[in-house]
């Protein structure tokens, strides 16, 4: 994975127990990301209340979004007037599917302006997203502008999500929770419950 490494620290034959050291990159894998990664104040992952990091979230098709294009207030489809206060959002693209593909990084779908100030505008928890950013890393003004928006909203953004796919129902519980540093990102353990 890109931005981790892991070295041996012990062996159960030298030491008598099995020990790793990890280098992580914040923003490696599934992360979140808090708002002094884009400056828009001084709160750290740590200052993320857990409970924000957990709840109700709507699944938004977004499939037929292609590399580089936007996502847009289209995808949305009927969530536009089911979306309720304290929900979530997470886009289903597949994009997951192209870790280690160098589009991954290089020509992933992004999430538009109006959807960005949309997703402010109703002050979403969370929103997910499959690729490594919500917005194209290569264009540092675009990358900025949607990660304020979004980041000045009090919304947790959660990138790097894979397996989506894998969800059948509409509307599910969805969890991201952060290992617990004072940092500007974190590696999170994403999941989803679906109700029967």
């Amino acid at each position: 994975m890109r931005g981790v490494s892991i070295e041996t620290a012990r062996t159960v034959e030298k030491d008598g127990w099995n020990a790793s050291t990890y280098h992580l990159y914040s923003h490696a894998g599934t992360h979140l990301d808090a708002p002094i990664h884009y400056d828009v104040n001084d709160k750290t992952v740590v200052d993320i209340p857990l409970q924000q990091c957990m709840g109700p979230a709507w699944v938004m098709d977004a499939t037929t979004v292609g590399p580089s294009d936007l996502i847009t207030m289209d995808h949305l489809g009927s969530i536009v007037e089911e979306l309720q206060e304290g929900d979530s959002l997470l886009v289903k693209t597949g994009w997951s599917k192209r870790v280690g593909e160098p589009e991954y990084r290089e020509a992933l779908p992004r999430i538009s302006e109006e959807l960005a100030h949309w997703c402010a505008k109703k002050k979403l928890p969370m929103l997910g997203v499959e690729p490594p950013a919500v917005a194209d890393p290569f264009n540092l003004k675009e990358i900025t502008l949607i990660h304020q928006i979004l980041l000045e909203a009090g919304i947790v953004i959660v990138e790097g999500l894979t397996n989506l796919d894998a969800l059948t129902r509409r509307k599910v519980t969805f969890c991201a929770i952060p290992i617990k540093v004072a940092r500007d990102g974190a590696p999170v353990r994403a999941f989803a419950f679906e109700e029967r």
